[in-house]
């Protein structure tokens, strides 16, 4: 399953399993004031980090696909990535979490946390493994200043 499923699938998996969930759980549910302002300032930050991340792929020149870490022609670090080394994927998440505030089911937290925990494993770390092979000492370094998430 490493780097086979596409994260963009993945992701709609688990907001799909997050309406399902708020949808036919009977219990979790919650509201609060601002709680649809919350979601838009989720969907706004998510957006952003995720179009500055492109941005600096397009500027790099290098590939965005994903599934195929070993075709990148170069290690981006500057712009978003000096923040995170997985802006896209931190995009996905807080776009998750804003699915969930909207939902306004509490289990819905830990559908985001399996997402995390999926990506991690199954797309994450194998990236690492290969941008290692490929960039050496500078991805090496590059990982001990940024952190993986935020």
């Amino acid at each position: 399953m490493e780097l086979k499923v596409p994260p963009a699938l993945v992701f709609l998996c688990f907001a799909l399993l997050m309406y399902l969930l708020a949808e036919f759980l009977p219990i979790g549910y919650f509201d609060f004031f601002g709680r649809l302002l919350l979601t838009k300032i989720l969907v706004g930050v998510g957006v952003i980090i995720a179009l500055f991340a492109l941005f600096q792929f397009r500027k790099s020149k290098t590939t965005i696909d994903p599934t195929k870490p070993e075709k990148a022609s170069e290690l981006v670090v500057d712009g978003i990535f000096k923040y995170s080394r997985n802006p896209m994927y931190l995009a996905m998440l807080l776009i998750l979490l804003a699915l969930g505030v909207f939902l306004g089911n509490a289990f819905n937290t830990l559908v985001a946390a399996g997402f995390v925990s999926y990506m991690n494993r199954f797309q994450i770390v194998p990236e690492e493994r290969i941008l290692l092979n490929k960039f050496g000492r500078s991805y090496k370094d590059y990982c001990i200043l940024t952190r993986r998430w935020f």
